[in-house]
């Protein structure tokens, strides 16, 4: 058996004049950009394009933008006719769970938005700025990174867990600023590569979101959903669902648990899918999957080239 994935990515991957070529190319870019702009009721579509970079980079409007983009680079090539045979499963790094909704028919486009730009927000104010942060540690196996987290949380008391198990030696970490910090240290102690301090303004995917959890419940669970028409591998059991009543579930834990990427990915692989492509900006999920599955082929869709 041979399928493919659809997947999305999650913050990290914006970058001002995402999404322009798109929607000068295709009206089906411009529409999502319209509706995106009239659902959250400011240019959204403008900070995408032409930014400014700081404003881009704020928690609240890089959510949305992101499902924008990935979400107009989907329905031009759907719309091109390219889309040859369906996917078997879709998956999102993150927010890009919500994208991956989108795609399989359980969200519509303008519920999303709306449900990150909230997602965001609740993220932000979690936690003040500055006393939170997150890090990449390169090199080291999920034993030892666990290990480490432990021990730093322990000796500072504060938080620090996996957070992205993005791959085979690239995992990363968030907690409270002083515990990442000394896990860093640590990290390297134990044999890792590197330990790389990330910019970012909240310590995503751990218990300290645990208030921006509670404001999302809700919404979550308010928003019209359906079951989804394809399997979405969901971040924080690695396991396909099919149920509204599963999606809404995981998109509730997965604001302070773990995204287990790696795992999501060797889940779909060993149910038959030898290919990935990726829709929106940057190539980060396509980069993760050659480290998790050499086999696996890849591409991404972002920009009108890619629908050659």
């Amino acid at each position: 058996m041979t399928g493919v994935a659809y997947v999305f990515p999650g913050q990290g991957s914006q970058r001002v004049g995402m999404g322009r070529a798109l929607a000068l190319a295709f009206p089906e870019a411009r529409a999502v950009f319209e509706e995106a702009d009239d659902t959250l009721g400011f240019g959204l579509s403008t900070l995408c394009f032409e930014g400014p970079e700081d404003e881009l980079q704020l928690t609240a409007n890089t959510q949305p933008a992101i499902v924008a983009a990935s979400v107009a680079a989907l329905r031009c090539y759907r719309a091109r006719g390219l889309e040859t045979e369906a996917a078997d499963f879709v998956a999102g790094h993150s927010l890009g769970e919500y994208s991956a909704l989108v795609a399989a028919g359980a969200l519509e486009l303008g519920e999303a938005l709306r449900l990150v730009r909230a997602r965001g927000e609740a993220m932000q104010k979690a936690v003040p700025v500055g006393e939170g942060a997150m890090a990449a540690v390169l090199g080291l196996s999920v034993e030892d990174t666990e290990e480490v987290a432990a021990e730093a949380a322990g000796e500072t008391g504060g938080v620090c867990q996996l957070a992205n198990l993005n791959a085979p030696g690239q995992i990363v970490i968030a907690g409270s600023s002083a515990a990442v910090e000394r896990a860093a240290v640590l990290a390297g102690e134990r044999g890792a590569r590197r330990a790389i301090s990330l910019p970012v303004s909240a310590p995503f995917h751990c218990a300290l979101m645990a208030p921006a959890r509670q404001t999302m419940e809700p919404l979550i669970q308010a928003a019209p959903m359906v079951d989804p028409q394809v399997p979405v591998v969901c971040n924080v059991d690695a396991e396909p669902l099919m149920t509204v009543s599963a999606a809404r579930n995981a998109l509730v834990r997965q604001i302070d648990g773990p995204v287990r990427w790696a795992e999501s990915v060797t889940v779909m692989a060993a149910a038959g899918v030898d290919r990935l492509t990726e829709f929106g900006p940057g190539k980060v999920l396509s980069g993760l999957a050659r480290r998790i599955d050499r086999k696996l082929k890849v591409r991404t869709v972002a920009e009108p080239d890619d629908m050659e």
